[in-house]
């Protein structure tokens, strides 16, 4: 059973930073891409950030580039977001997300497994 478990996300002011993690299990994670989406209240879920199977390959977001900076750790079986310079736009629910393929991007189809989300509240 594939599982993925986000974790990192909490209260920060802005201008702040915040690092979230994503634990995969259940499948051989360095086999698929990887990505981020958020989803704010009373908004759709949207795309954040995507990384290939190998890491070297990214996309991101308008709205986060030069801020967030997607990457993997394969060994360990995990993907990280750090996220600097936090907006109180960027307050959302934020989902991590695994492609059975070498890379996937911004559409949400594309992703096969999704954890349950971490949630960001930044403060202005």
């Amino acid at each position: 059973q594939v599982q993925l478990v986000e974790s990192g996300g909490g209260l920060v002011q802005a201008g702040g930073s915040l690092r979230l993690s994503c634990a995969a299990s259940g499948r051989t994670f360095s086999n698929d891409a990887m990505g981020w989406f958020r989803q704010a209240p009373g908004k759709e879920r949207e795309f954040v950030a995507a990384i290939s199977w190998g890491g070297y390959s990214t996309d991101y977001a308008d709205s986060v580039k030069g801020r967030f900076t997607i990457s993997r750790d394969n060994a360990k079986s995990t993907v990280y977001l750090q996220m600097n310079s936090l907006k109180p736009e960027d307050t959302a629910v934020y989902y991590c997300a695994a492609a059975k393929r070498k890379f996937s991007g911004s559409v949400e189809r594309d992703y096969d497994y999704w954890g349950q989300g971490t949630q960001v509240t930044v403060s202005s």
